[in-house]
């Protein structure tokens, strides 16, 4: 977690992760955060502003990462298409990560696979959609993910993402 620190100039800088302190308390490592995007996500901007707005995937992950980065941590990005390479991708993290933001878009829906893959690292994780799917077709009204993720953010555009980073590196 980001920690604020008085310099001897008065100002206060804000540090990416704790740091020793004068009593020589080691300094805890960076968390590391994995984002998966799912299929149809790399067409964010473009594909049915209407729906999805008009921010592109490239742009939700350098606010992301912006973000990390004021929090202390460190963030890598997936994206694909495929169920089976976002199924292999979570595998990879194993030890690895500390945490997961996922949108696996229509696979969220629909993938038991990828909710065991989920399930099966043990990595917390929070599943996010940019739309409320609640509010849009029925079909999108269950998730095979949420009932083994950290939380669920939906509907609040590119914001979910962010939302979803806070939640995970926030301690209680």
């Amino acid at each position: 977690m980001a920690r604020k620190r008085r310099r001897e100039d008065g100002d206060t800088d804000v540090t990416g992760h704790d740091e020793a302190d004068v009593e020589g308390e080691l300094a805890r490592p960076p968390r590391r955060i994995a984002v998966i995007h799912g299929p149809n996500l790399n067409l964010l901007g473009t594909r049915e502003p209407h729906i999805y707005g008009t921010t592109t995937l490239d742009q939700i992950n350098d606010r992301l990462k912006d973000l990390a980065d004021d929090l202390g941590a460190q963030i890598t990005f997936f994206q694909s298409a495929r169920e089976g390479a976002l199924i292999e991708h979570v595998h990879s993290l194993l030890g690895r990560c500390d945490g997961i933001v996922i949108n696996a878009a229509g696979y969220s829906h629909t993938s038991i696979a990828l909710r065991d893959a989920l399930a099966g690292v043990g990595i917390p994780f929070v599943e996010v959609h940019l739309t409320n799917v609640y509010a849009r077709e029925p079909m999108r009204h269950h998730s095979a993910l949420a009932d083994v993720a950290r939380g669920v953010i939906v509907g609040f555009g590119a914001l979910s993402y962010e939302l979803a980073l806070g939640a995970l590196l926030h301690e209680d």
